[in-house]
């Protein structure tokens, strides 16, 4: 049996020797039917069977007890080209909608239905008007009269392809819904989850059916409104033609953490409308915050290479090694801190030799007039860190506090983050170098103590140059 994968493309296999017409004695058009359904008699209520059977999505048929087509609507007339004046009123399939070697057998089980309990699932290839042929997947039942008696047998097919893909799309939609390995979400036209897969409840950090129904900010604490004008664009202009890559902050029973979600969106209409009804919107994301984080850290260490490379080129014109030291500074800034302190050790004290303007941005200065004692309190983190000989990160906390924070400290009332690290050269301690950041910053991490402690040893080969230089 050939079938075609679409209506329009059929094998070139014709019927057989009486192609066009019925079983002998009838000719092609058995006459008119007693409406365009194919419903004859007019029985009372026809015109709204008619309506009925015409507006199914399924191509249906009907035949008495002795086997002649009584209904046919018109899916069947499109799936096969018959139509319903042609078809009613004939005699089983033979001739016309099937081979006459296939006829006896085809007639068989499609009217064992009537005897049968439930429906019966069948397969058949059958011939179109214009002498191709089609498979089609047929349910049959059987159809008893108001006396309980075997009365005829109802058929509904469709093409076999078509089924197919609708098995498919279902099937499709609930892998998606179950076992994908990107997160799935249904959102109405509220913005609000009607369906969340496994994925998506983990990324969300709930269960799935908690999660139903629940605004997106009660989900989401920073990014939710990124998130949500992007739905709104879907559901007024449509799906965007890329993914879309969203950084969120969850809120989980751990604490907030920081995600990264690689989007796209498709809007949902209703298929069974004439306009587009949108349904809400299809939200299919993966994380991607590690391999996002992997990039940034990657692009920052190229960056600061850069700098450092920058830095050692500048330095080396520098007839000053101080200048060669404040140079060295005035590179490492950029994009790693707001402000530095360089303060060297006098003594038993700690002494302000350059830092960045307090009041605003600008370059790595010597102190102007000299050298001036550092005010520290004890426990300070810049006397910590000469006495460990080592790094030290601090931050303040939020507000008011951050300010008188950074004001105990004598630091710049901005400052909310800071890194101290030891001036280290011959096996000794010159001083230590301190790096701020403001409120708006993140604080200062490992990798961020890494880098500060490579351009602290440059500076401190600077430092101790001058003072050797000094000395002699």
């Amino acid at each position: 049996m050939g079938a075609s994968r679409s209506s329009g493309t059929t094998d070139e296999l014709g019927p057989d020797e009486d192609s066009g017409g019925g079983p002998p004695g009838c000719s092609a058009d058995p006459g008119p039917p007693a409406d365009d359904a194919g419903i004859p008699g007019e029985p009372p209520g026809s015109e709204l069977l008619a309506a009925l059977l015409d507006g199914m999505d399924a191509a249906l048929c009907a035949f008495d007890a002795a086997g002649t087509v009584t209904h046919w609507n018109r899916e069947a007339e499109r799936v096969l080209g018959w139509t319903a004046r042609e078809a009613v009123g004939r005699t089983g399939f033979a001739g016309w909608a099937v081979r006459r070697a296939d006829a006896d057998e085809v007639r068989a089980r499609l009217m064992s239905a009537m005897d049968a309990p439930g429906r019966q699932v069948h397969e058949f290839a059958l011939l179109r008007k214009d002498g191709g042929r089609v498979l089609v997947r047929t349910q049959s039942a059987g159809v008893r009269g108001a006396d309980g008696q075997p009365a005829g047998v109802y058929c509904a097919f469709s093409e076999v392809h078509a089924q197919i893909d609708l098995e498919r799309a279902i099937a499709l939609s609930e892998a998606l819904l179950e076992d994908a390995s990107w997160g799935v979400v249904l959102v109405d036209v509220d913005l609000r989850p009607t369906v969340v897969n496994a994925y998506a409840a983990r990324a969300l950090g709930g269960g799935r059916t908690a999660l139903l129904g629940r605004p997106l900010g009660e989900l989401v604490v920073q990014g939710v409104e990124e998130l949500e004008a992007a739905l709104h664009h879907v559901l007024a202009e449509g799906a965007p033609s890329a993914p879309a890559e969203l950084w969120v902050t969850l809120r989980t029973a751990e604490g907030e953490r920081r995600r990264c979600w690689r989007s796209g969106f498709l809007r949902l209409a209703s298929p069974l409308t004439e306009e587009p009804v949108p349904l809400g919107v299809g939200w299919l994301f993966r994380d991607v915050t590690a391999g996002k984080l992997a990039e940034q850290e990657a692009d920052r260490l190229r960056f600061r290479t850069s700098q450092l490379h920058r830095a050692a080129r500048t330095a080396s014109e520098c007839e000053d090694p101080m200048e060669a030291a404040t140079s060295l500074l005035d590179f490492a800034l950029a994009g790693f801190a707001d402000h530095v302190l360089v303060d060297l050790v006098a003594g038993e004290r700690l002494v302000r030799t350059a830092a960045t303007p307090f009041d605003a941005p600008g370059p790595c200065l010597l102190v102007s007039g000299g050298a001036i004692p550092a005010r520290y309190g004890p426990g300070h983190p810049a006397l910590r860190s000469v006495e460990r000989t080592g790094t030290v990160r601090t931050s303040a906390g939020a507000g008011d506090a951050a300010q008188a924070w950074a004001a105990e400290r004598r630091w710049p009332r901005d400052a909310a983050h800071a890194l101290c690290a030891v001036l280290r050269s011959r096996g000794r301690t010159l001083g230590v170098l301190t790096f701020l950041r403001a409120a708006n910053r993140s604080a200062f991490e490992r990798p961020d103590a890494a880098y500060a402690e490579t351009v602290a040893a440059r500076v401190a080969g600077a430092v101790d140059l001058a003072q050797v230089t000094a000395g002699t």
